[in-house]
């Protein structure tokens, strides 16, 4: 019985129909940011940091491993010796104005399209782990038919807007041509926006490709259908692989997501201040090449950071010192004008347990009060980013809506003030059978339609399931019910084709 009746929640929520909250929430692509900002550094000490920043661009400098990126470097005036790029401290914030303060990146379903900047926030699911975890048959090698699981049960949240990128690397295809079918699934199986392949220029050539068959070439030189990211390979280098996808996308007029990776205690100092100063460098480094490479080229400020435990060596998620560095990385990034990635439902725990769900929280809280514009990450994350969970993409899923809630802010309309119904209720009385509860008690306060609210002996009763077996349940029902999204079959055709040509050509790195 149970599982007819999620098989059935699992309907309404694919079509969003029956749920008033999750239907309001699919008709609005992404949520507004309507909170006080929380602004943990001073002025003062935000130009502390950044003249920090510019004297390390200036006098120690970034190195880049690319003869192209060289090339270019020095081209507008920047002084390299050997492979290490010396800013002039002036030129920064010429070319960092270049940049657009926000932008909107394309979807297939126009209506999908999402605002990367501004007071608007984007949330996409975990990227990158090699490894799957679900209660049925623990964690293992991820596959394509994991990555396809995951796009799939994206498409299906109304709360994740952006269908993201290497959700799992699917082990079981080729290195040197699975960036191709993992561009299709995103394609095929999902209809928002999605990133493109950086493990190699060539890889993000194709990645552009295959996004200029669905959009056209032109309109994706209007506004971006492609946003990727770039990783510093910190301290202080940008690789060769970076550089050359990089460029490709650029010249293309893709969106980048320029973040340093940072551990403080092993890629950055046992410092938050340092931290920040070397975050700051190397994400202003990125931007300006971008900026170099093709002006105007939509660029997000990336900042994923966190700290190691200096007694093991392992990195620790949820610290009060990454929020820190979360908040101040925010106010770095209102201060250059420039969106905003960083945050995510991240956690050290290797299962969907209360560590997982205390450490996400502490993360995704501060995410949300620094006005994170793009949030990678946003759902799955486990075992520190090496393991993407079935449950926890789906309770991650669920406190992404509590967070839609909160994002409302305060309503002090005639609705939210309830005058009418303050005046009609007697002293000692109730509110629950005015007109005004009856008209909004579907959507007055958030209710997850997964978490449990009964007593103790209905639970009991119905089962006494922990949230993650729930959360088991649900994901195999959203899979069970899911049905894609309309592709035109010309279009599918000339994708194939294309990945079969490529696949033919490419010859596998020894």
């Amino acid at each position: 019985m149970a599982q007819r009746r999620e098989r059935r929640t699992g309907r309404r929520r694919a079509g969003l129909a029956g749920d008033p909250e999750a239907e309001a929430v699919g008709r609005i692509a992404q949520p507004v940011h309507r909170l006080p900002i929380y602004e943990l550094a001073s002025e003062e000490a935000l130009e502390i940091i950044h003249r920090a920043s510019l004297e390390l661009l200036s006098d120690v400098g970034i190195d880049f491993y690319h003869p192209e990126a060289e090339a270019i470097l020095k081209a507008h005036g920047v002084r390299l010796a050997g492979q290490t790029a010396h800013f002039d401290r002036e030129m920064i914030a010429e070319y960092v104005a270049k940049a657009p303060r926000q932008f909107t990146q394309l979807a297939r379903n126009p209506a999908r399209n999402v605002v990367i900047g501004g007071d608007y926030l984007t949330f996409a699911p975990v990227y990158g782990p090699p490894f799957v975890y679900d209660r049925d048959r623990g964690r293992r090698e991820a596959r394509l038919l994991d990555f396809q699981n995951f796009v799939k049960l994206t498409y299906l949240s109304p709360y994740l807007h952006h269908s993201g990128g290497t959700i799992v690397e699917p082990t079981d295809l080729p290195v040197h041509t699975r960036h191709l079918d993992m561009v299709y699934s995103h394609i095929r199986y999902s209809d928002k926006p999605f990133m493109g392949s950086v493990t190699s220029a060539g890889n993000a050539a194709d990645s552009v490709r295959m996004a200029e068959l669905v959009f056209g070439a032109e309109a994706i030189r209007e506004q971006p259908a492609l946003l990727s990211l770039i990783n510093i390979s910190s301290p202080r280098r940008l690789d060769d692989r970076m550089l050359g996808s990089l460029i490709t996308y650029a010249q293309a007029r893709q969106g980048l997501i320029i973040t340093p990776f940072l551990f403080s205690g092993a890629m950055a100092p046992a410092a938050v201040g340092g931290t920040l100063v070397q975050l700051n460098a190397e994400a202003l480094a990125g931007v300006v090449f971008a900026q170099m490479v093709n002006p105007g080229t939509p660029v997000v400020f990336g900042a994923f950071q966190t700290n190691i435990d200096l007694q093991s060596g392992a990195p620790v998620f949820g610290s009060p010192e990454s929020q820190i560095a979360l908040y101040v990385a925010g106010q770095l990034a209102r201060r250059h004008g420039l969106p905003f990635r960083s945050g995510g439902m991240f956690a050290s725990s290797k299962v969907a347990d209360a560590q997982a769900a205390y450490e996400s929280v502490m993360v995704m809280l501060p995410t949300v009060l620094a006005k994170v514009n793009f949030v990678l990450h946003a759902a799955g994350w486990l075992e520190g980013g090496l393991t993407a969970g079935y449950e926890k993409f789906i309770l991650d899923e669920q406190l992404l809506g509590m967070f839609h809630k909160f994002l409302q802010g305060l309503d002090v309309s005639a609705n939210g003030l309830a005058l009418e119904s303050l005046a009609t209720v007697p002293p000692g009385g109730h509110h629950l059978g005015t007109p005004h509860t009856i008209a909004n008690f579907r959507t007055a306060f958030h209710r997850s339609d997964l978490f449990d609210y009964n007593s103790f002996e209905q639970w009991y009763e119905e089962g006494a399931q922990t949230a993650d077996e729930r959360a088991n349940t649900r994901y195999k029902a959203w899979l069970g019910d899911y049905e894609a999204p309309m592709l035109d079959p010309a279009l599918d055709e000339a994708l194939q084709a294309f990945m079969n040509r490529r696949k033919a050509d490419i010859v596998p790195e020894m």
